[in-house]
């Protein structure tokens, strides 16, 4: 499909979700709280339509990536590329959030009161052993429904992505004929559910408008309030690494612009803002890496599923600012030791979030843990939660963008976009 499309711009998806996105604002301020009882309805149509082509996209998608991939040599190149990627870029952008919380140094004694902690952020987060188990589903089929016998956590999205990777290395190990055979019925299960879902995505622009004014309703701009300058410490650390350290990751590793590559996601990063989930906006993300940026559906099908569940930047780094900044609060220093505990425990509890609103505020209770630092500490940063979750959820769908662009380059594929001479011969068509 070439760069230019035929139509007005304003029939183009990401200018009717930027659209739902301006339209939402004065909607939700003029709504107030009730905005969210008129509209949520529409926002969670949308939501589970997501929710409902995740887990099968994921798994056929995975499934089909590793048995394009020709050898099993294969998926062990490609496989500790994209491995290699996503744990540099984690612990890049802690980095950025540690040395701009220390910088800034946002937690001062009196800029906020400690608030009660809400009793599902209180209970005991999973162990890394625990982490390391859900790899290993005992029942697949009931991974793709629910994790930990909890309906309420969702699936288990590592399980699936571990189960569809052996599944598809086992079906490369098969005769010829029958890996033929079973090849070509996954690709067309994926094809089936790339079309379901490209028919879900034209709904984006009503479910961006629906779920951003129920926000703005609720919150309007109160949030800003007694909370500022940790709201924008982490903003701050945000935008260092999503315009700064991946943009130089992709001019130097992807060989593309990290401008045109960002107009290309520009649907996929609009709806990773408005959901805050990285998994609801997997489908899309994958569609645009395709379609827009030209990068080969044996790539992305098997490094976009893979970030979605494991590379959180932005978390990572959220969850570093936060726990200095709480740590500040209560008039505890942490040292270079503990700061270097607070790294280690970031990046570990990064992997282990689910691309769900709200994951990374769960996962936190590990890395306060891990410094001594109590629980109740949460409860002080609920109030700005919800908009830090969605700028931190765009870096993460960025940050997963940008690694597939360069493990593309790394497995020898072109870099050239949709629409550009070259596409045909320096490209990969997806």
């Amino acid at each position: 499909m070439g760069g230019r499309q035929n139509g007005r711009w304003w029939t183009k998806l990401h200018w009717q979700i930027l659209a739902g996105m301006l339209l939402a604002i004065p909607v939700g301020l003029l709504g107030g709280p009730g905005t969210a009882g008129a509209l949520g309805w529409l926002g969670d149509v949308f939501l589970r339509l997501l929710k409902m082509v995740v887990v099968p996209l994921i798994f056929f998608s995975i499934v089909t990536g590793v048995t394009s991939i020709g050898s099993l040599r294969g998926v062990g190149r490609i496989g500790w590329k994209t491995a290699a990627y996503y744990l540099l870029t984690s612990a890049a952008a802690i980095c950025v959030g540690l040395l701009m919380a220390n910088l800034v140094h946002p937690g001062h004694a009196g800029i906020i009161s400690t608030a009660a902690v809400p009793e599902q952020l209180g209970r005991v987060s999973p162990s890394l052993g625990g982490v390391l188990l859900r790899l290993i589903p005992e029942n697949p089929i009931e991974d793709m429904i629910y994790a930990n016998d909890d309906p309420r956590q969702g699936p288990n999205v590592l399980g699936v992505i571990f189960f569809a990777v052996l599944l598809g290395a086992a079906v490369l190990a098969l005769d010829s004929e029958r890996r033929r055979r079973l090849a070509g019925a996954f690709e067309s299960l994926f094809a089936a559910m790339m079309k379901l879902t490209g028919w879900v995505i034209r709904l984006a622009p009503l479910g961006v408008f629906a779920l951003l004014a129920g926000v703005v309703g609720e919150t309007g701009f109160a949030s800003f309030g007694a909370l500022g300058w940790y709201l924008l410490t982490v903003l701050l650390a945000l935008l260092v690494h999503a315009l700064l350290t991946l943009p130089l990751i992709c001019r130097l590793v992807a060989g593309r612009s990290p401008w045109r590559l960002a107009r290309a996601l520009g649907p996929a990063l609009a709806t990773a803002f408005s959901t805050a989930s990285s998994n609801a906006t997997l489908p899309l993300t994958m569609d645009c890496s395709e379609r827009r940026a030209g990068i080969s559906n044996r790539v992305s099908s098997f490094v976009l599923p893979l970030g979605a569940t494991i590379n959180m930047d932005g978390t990572a780094l959220y969850e570093c600012v936060a726990v200095l900044f709480i740590a500040q609060c209560y008039g505890v220093e942490l040292g270079m030791g503990q700061q270097l505990v607070v790294m280690l425990t970031a990046l570990l509890a990064s992997i282990g979030a689910a691309g769900i609103p709200h994951a990374g505020l769960v996962m936190m209770s590990i890395v306060l843990g891990a410094v001594g630092l109590p629980l109740e500490g949460i409860g002080m940063i609920l109030a700005v939660d919800r908009i830090l979750d969605m700028c931190r959820t765009t870096v993460n769908v960025w940050s997963d963008s940008v690694g597939a662009a360069s493990v593309a380059r790394l497995q020898g594929e072109g870099t050239a976009f949709p629409g550009d001479r070259d596409f045909g011969a320096a490209g990969s068509k997806p």
